[in-house]
């Protein structure tokens, strides 16, 4: 499906055969990343997030206007953050398998193609139970 395509249905990304969708929500976000994506929202329309495990795989998710990036039968949908759908690669998971994925957003570029959570700021996941690092030193 184009990005076209996906926005003449309502900017809704529908996945391609196989898509497969776990059973409970798998992601949750703190309350920044929450705000980062209601401002980001506000700005680009309606978004996506894809934690790849392909060539731009790597610990941070991308974020995409809806449609842009064009999910497949590999890719599961983890959940809804602030409204917006979040994809992780089957493969991926199975390996990291945490539980629960938090969205968050720390200092710095985004990686890749991925929209900004804001002026210097990126999203990033962490697995519940892991305390974000102390900034303060």
């Amino acid at each position: 499906m184009t990005s076209r395509e996906a926005g003449e249905r309502g900017g809704r990304q529908v996945a391609a055969r196989g898509d497969r969708r776990l059973a409970e929500q798998r992601v949750i976000a703190t309350e920044a990343a929450r705000e980062a994506v209601r401002r980001l929202r506000a700005v680009r329309g309606r978004l996506m997030f894809v934690q790849s495990a392909g060539c731009c795989g790597g610990s941070a998710p991308m974020c995409f206007p809806a449609g842009e990036y064009l999910t497949g039968p590999g890719d599961l949908l983890l959940g809804w953050v602030a409204g917006c759908p979040f994809y992780i690669d089957r493969r991926l998971y199975e390996a990291w398998h945490p539980g629960q994925f938090v969205l968050d957003v720390e200092p710095g570029m985004p990686e890749g193609f991925s929209l900004a959570a804001g002026d210097g700021l990126h999203f990033i996941v962490r697995t519940a139970g892991v305390e974000p690092r102390d900034r303060s030193g």
